[in-house]
This record gives C-alpha cells, structure tokens and sequence, in this order.
C-alpha cells in the first residue's frame, strides 16, 4: 500500500502505484485539456505530483511539450538565476565488495586496477584541483569495510579541508558513499560534509536486485531508507538520482519524484539535489548490454520535466554527458555541473591516461575547468564557485524556506559574482579572464538590493587587491 509518510521503503516507493501512474500517464498523454491545466498550474511554482509529473513527460503533442520547456526554462531563470554552480568528483578508492553489473569496480571485475589513496596521495589531488581553481568536491569511493572505513573517509575529509595552497582551498564536500548507519552519518555530520549523495540506480525492486546480486548493496530497503537515515543522523542536504539506461525509464522517473515527496512529507524537505546521470562505457561494462537507454530527446524531456515538479531542487548533469547535450539541458533547468572531471583514482596529480583502467566511467566532456568556465561565460551563465550556504548554516528546510520566497538570489547572486572574480584572478586563462570581467560588470546592477548591490562592489575591489573569501 502506497504511503508517502511511512518508513517502509516498499510503501514509499509503492510498485503498484508506480505501475498504475505509468499506465495513467498513457492514457493521457494527449489530454490537451489536461496538459494544459498541469502546465498552467506548474507555472506557479509550486511543483506537481508524481502522477501528474508523469503525464507531462508522457504526453505526445509537440507544442504542450514546447511549453513544458519554455516554462522549465523560467522557473530555472526565477528560482535560480543564471548562475551555475561549478565541482569535481575526487575518487578516493576503487576497492569494492558488490556485485553491481553496470560499475567496473564490482567485485568480480579482475581487470581493472585496484587503488586506494594514501592521506599524503589525497594531498596531491586535492592540491591539483586548487590549482585548476576548484572551491567544491563531491567524494567517491567504493563500498569496502576494510579498504575504505568510515575512519578512512573521515580522515579523508579532514585532510581536504586542511590543506591551503596558493589562494585555493575547499570550502564545501559532498560526499558519495554507500548507504550507512545512523552513526556513521552522524560523524559525517560532525566532520562537515556538504551534501550526502546517493544514487538509487533503479527504484524497481526486482530489477534492483538483479543489478546488485551479491554484496551489502544488494538490501534494497537498507539502500532505499538511506536518506531517512541521513537525515536521522543530522544531514539535512542530502542529494538522489538514478541511473538511466538500466530500468525503463518512466518507471525510474516516477520513483525518484515519489522518493522526493517522501523525503517532503516524512522529513520535511525534500532533496538538495536531483542527479541525471545515464549509464556510460566503463573498463568491462558496455552500455549496450543494457537495454533500456534513453534517447538525447527523452534525457531533454526528463530534465525539464522534474524541474517543474520539483522547482526548488538543485538539478546536476555530470561530464558523462556531451557538451552538446549539458548545453541544451543547462536550458531546461540544470543548475549544478562538474568541470575538469578525473573518475580514477589518482588521476588529477597523475596525468590521466588512455589506458587507466583504474576509471568509473568514460569522460564524454574532457574540457579543462577553464574550458567549461569560458564556454558559461560564453552562453551567458554566471560559473559560481559559492559554497557560503553550507558555511552560513543556510541548509536543509532554512535554505528551501529561502528559495521559495525569493530571498536566495540576496545571497546566491552577489557570491556567485564574487566566487567568480576569486577564480578570474588567481586561475583563468586572459580569454576567460576577459569575457569574465564583462560579465561581473553587465551583472552587478542586477542585485536587487541597493545595500547588498554597493557591499558587493565594494568587495569586488578588494578581491582584486588580493582579499579573499567574502560572501553573504
């Protein structure tokens, strides 16, 4: 039975109402009247159902799913702004006990190379992403009790937060671990993470543990409850996604929007953020042993989609994705990307070559951060490197209770400017440099408030004289 409220991962996430919303969807999808009215009502900002969510994306008249676009589009530029919010993974270890089908580090895998770094190691990458400019990291590793404890990814975190070079340090981790206790996100809490991020790949009961037969990941509750138990454990941001290309996808895209309002209703706030990663060429997975991939038109569809059901999450599109397509997404209402993005171990110290097999997955967008700061500059985005939300407690239910009234763009507007001038002084190429000046001056008489607008400016000159780290 389908329980929104309940803590039953199998009642949350209820199999036949998904099945029934799908079939629902079906039966609409050209239901102009309706259509209409979804999109009329999304325009307000305030979300949609996962049933109603689902008709949207099923719906096969071309000029409704023009509007659908259109309206992703607005709600992105009215609760967001033009700012783009710029990280990198680092991986910390590829030591794995599951059995996952789609992911080299799966515990059968005997080609690829096995690697875990050492603190000094950690040192070395993180001092390599701060030279490139780098303020936010999102954490990997794989699921490994005696390669990669919790004492190891806390010791890890430590370090990371420790280390000052140059003008560089990191200000904000996220991090990407299995699913975990209580307790151990309690420490997580404690030593300062960010975002606490994990992927279901596939909300399908049976598919899901088909993909994970063997290992700890193979507990579809434990994995499913993991946001409950975060949040238990005083993590109020925490970040969901699938896998798509390895269930159908309307099936997954349904799940995750019933996870969303899980985490609404039972916790009260719903996800930091939403991640779209599609499944990818990695050492021995082939993407095309998978059935069930998405075309770059339905990935569209997806993105703008969830961005009006659920308006207030931060949506991210990673380097698996081309350039091309994290273009057109960026539109239809991405809000986080990675740039400058290394998926082995050890690889942003160490060149990365063709021939490490020590990789998640294949890199699609392997432009340097310069690259992919110039390109937003370019399209008209504002690169942010703010991590002042996280630093000023302004999280969970504080931080959403910001971006529905409207009041976030006080903030978020004037530190992205001031994050990017940070980035234009110390790292940028003369290129990016210039067309970056351009726009901190195009974009400065669009703070609203006239006090923040003159504090902002008046920082924006000491920045350049060498001061750093300001925000609001």
């Amino acid at each position: 039975m389908y329980d929104s409220m309940s803590k039953n991962a199998t009642e949350f996430i209820d199999d036949d109402e998904i099945l029934s919303t799908v079939a629902y969807a079906k039966e609409n999808k050209s239901n102009r009247e309706l259509i209409d009215s979804l999109i009329k009502r999304a325009s307000e900002g305030k979300g949609l159902t996962h049933r109603e969510a689902a008709v949207l994306l099923e719906c096969d008249l071309k000029d409704e799913e023009e509007k659908m676009f259109k309206l992703a589009k607005e709600l992105k530029q009215k609760l967001y702004g033009n700012r783009i919010v710029i990280f990198a993974p680092l991986y910390l270890s590829n030591h794995c006990i599951n059995g996952c089908v789609y992911c080299p580090y799966h515990s059968k895998n005997k080609t690829i190379h096995r690697k875990k770094l050492s603190q000094e190691e950690i040192v070395k990458e993180v001092v390599a992403l701060q030279d490139m400019g780098h303020k936010r990291l999102a954490l990997e590793a794989g699921e490994d009790p005696i390669n990669n404890p919790i004492e190891y990814i806390l010791e890890g975190i430590k370090t990371i937060y420790s280390i000052k070079h140059k003008n560089g340090d990191i200000r904000r981790v996220n991090v990407n671990i299995a699913a975990t206790t209580v307790e151990e996100y309690k420490m997580l809490k404690e030593a300062g993470i960010g975002t606490y991020i994990l992927f279901q790949e596939t909300y399908n009961k049976k598919s899901y543990e088909e993909l994970h037969p063997t290992g700890p990941k193979h507990n579809y509750a434990y994995h499913t409850e993991a946001m409950d138990r975060a949040m238990e454990g005083g993590i109020d941001d925490v970040g969901i996604g699938v896998l798509f290309g390895l269930n159908m996808y309307r099936y997954d895209f349904v799940g995750l929007l019933m996870h969303a309002e899980h985490l609404e209703a039972a916790k009260g706030v719903g996800p930091h953020t939403i991640s779209v990663p599609r499944i990818c060429p990695a050492d021995d997975i082939d993407p095309n042993a998978f059935s069930n991939s998405i075309s770059d038109e339905m990935f569209e569809k997806i993105v703008a989609v969830i961005r009006i059901a659920v308006p207030y999450t931060g949506m991210i599109v990673s380097t698996r994705e081309s350039k091309s397509t994290r273009e057109r997404v960026l539109e239809l209402g991405i809000s986080q990307v990675s740039g400058g993005s290394c998926t082995s171990v050890g690889g942003y110290s160490k060149k990365e070559s063709e021939d490490d097999n020590s990789k998640q997955f294949e890199v699609t967008d392997t432009r340097k951060l310069d690259e992919i700061v110039n390109w937003l500059l370019e399209l008209g985005y504002i690169p942010s490197f703010c991590t002042a939300c996280y630093r000023e407690g302004r999280t969970g239910d504080r931080f959403m209770k910001l971006v529905k009234s409207g009041q976030i763009g006080n903030c978020c507007q004037p530190n992205a400017l001031m994050t990017l001038k940070e980035y234009l002084e110390d790292y940028a190429s003369e290129d990016t440099k210039k067309k970056g000046e351009i726009l901190i001056q195009n974009e400065i008489p669009n703070i609203k408030s006239e006090k923040v607008r003159e504090i902002a400016t008046e920082y924006l000159k000491e920045l350049k004289d060498g001061k750093r780290d300001f925000r609001f």
